[in-house]
């Protein structure tokens, strides 16, 4: 028996999430300004409508409305085309992610001989037919059993509109942020993957669906993989073009970056990807670490307990999406050098040893709270690493005093 599918179901969906997800892209915009305004003691917008709640739908609307200007030396076609690759994958991702609660699909055990057979087919086509009657799924495409392998293949993908924009634009600052964000983006994916192979490896699957499945039985990975969580946070912090890893985008240092030619709602494009990539990456976050919708003493079914798992994953999404945005006037931007050395020397070495204590753990059916110590252990051994490296060798500090230096300029 085959999965259910409905076309024009699916059609639905895909559209309402559309509406919800851009018209969330807006909000979040004025989310982050008044934050902004919060941290730096002023007060933010609050002229248009009540409280200023009316101000995504003007920016909108002088997006719309703005002249479409194409600068003389650009390369036109790719100069269009760059808007729509960063906002359309950003948005594809999303296809395969859980934004509500789901039910894991039912797994297949193959089976070694023909009597086994005979009996394990029944089995699970009335498993996959319990599974078509249940309630609604809370996922575009559901029982996609390469779920995270789809979204992050079709994220890698949104590093070619901002290349396109940066090489299109015939530039210098828009070619040096694209080459820039080329690199960062390319560096940090390989710790991002590797920091999720362990949640992996726990749950044996690649399905969003049965990894929340997993933790709904075995508690949230964020408890036993705390390390894990660490690391992907940081990677969708410079995969999201975030503070303190928005180097392609430096108004300090390169105008605007690669969309520096970019105006009116080719502007706009690129913010809707980053801002939908935000999103995804929040969900997937939720998804793989902290349980999805599940939270504690919260199972039962019925259209409340729906309602009440919906708030749930909504709630630890905008959670995380308020820290990214705090993160912003908290820590200062790297240098560049000091972005590739931490993907390069700190993240994808902890990366890989944390997936060798897992599969370690594993294979010797360990509890995973030694998964839990062994990650404090990495962190202290990381941070004591580092500060050996930094002090000198002769025990002076790195910088004079200032009484020093003031002696020094008599």
């Amino acid at each position: 028996m085959a999965y259910s599918f409905s076309f024009w179901t699916t059609i639905i969906l895909i559209a309402v999430m559309m509406g919800v997800i851009q018209g969330t892209c807006a909000y979040l915009v004025f989310v982050e300004r008044k934050l902004a305004a919060y941290v730096q003691d002023r007060v933010g917008p609050n002229r248009v409508g009540p409280f200023g709640l009316f101000q995504p739908i003007a920016d909108g609307l002088k997006f719309i409305f703005k002249e479409e200007i194409i600068p003389v030396q650009v390369d036109k076609l790719f100069y269009l085309i760059a808007p729509a690759i960063a906002a359309s994958t950003a948005l594809l991702a999303f296809a395969v992610v859980p934004f509500g609660p789901t039910n894991a699909p039912p797994e297949r055990v193959w089976p070694q001989t023909m009597e086994q057979e005979a009996k394990a087919d029944p089995v699970f086509d009335e498993n996959v037919k319990k599974y078509n009657e249940a309630e609604i799924r809370f996922v575009i495409a559901p029982h996609v059993d390469i779920g995270i392998v789809f979204v992050f293949a079709v994220t890698s993908l949104s590093v070619y509109g901002i290349i396109l924009g940066g090489w299109s634009s015939n530039n210098k600052y828009s070619m040096i942020g694209a080459l820039r964000s080329s690199a960062q983006l390319i560096s940090y994916e390989i710790p991002m993957g590797m920091s999720v192979l362990g949640v992996v490896l726990m749950s044996d699957s690649l399905n969003p669906e049965r990894i929340i499945a997993y933790q709904v039985e075995a508690g949230w990975n964020v408890l036993y993989q705390p390390l894990a969580c660490l690391l992907f946070l940081v990677c969708v912090l410079a995969e999201c073009n975030r503070l303190p890893f928005d180097l392609p985008e430096a108004e300090q240092e390169l105008v605007g970056g690669y969309h520096t030619e970019y105006g009116a709602m080719k502007f706009a494009l690129y913010f809707l990807g980053e801002y939908t990539h935000m999103i995804t990456t929040s969900f997937l976050l939720v998804i793989l670490f902290l349980g999805g919708w599940h939270f504690p003493w919260l199972q039962e079914s019925g259209i409340a307990a729906i309602m009440l798992k919906l708030l749930v994953i909504a709630l630890k999404m905008v959670l995380l999406i308020v820290f990214y945005m705090l993160i912003r006037w908290t820590i200062p931007r790297f240098r560049f050098d000091q972005l590739m050395g931490l993907a390069w020397k700190v993240l994808m070495p902890l990366a890989l040893v944390n997936l060798t204590c897992v599969m370690v753990v594993k294979h010797l059916g360990w509890s995973s709270w030694w998964l839990t110590a062994s990650s404090f252990v990495m962190l202290l051994t990381a941070a004591y690493l580092t500060l050996v490296q930094r002090l000198p060798r002769s025990g002076r500090p790195l910088r004079p005093s200032a009484e020093s230096a003031m002696a020094l300029t008599r």
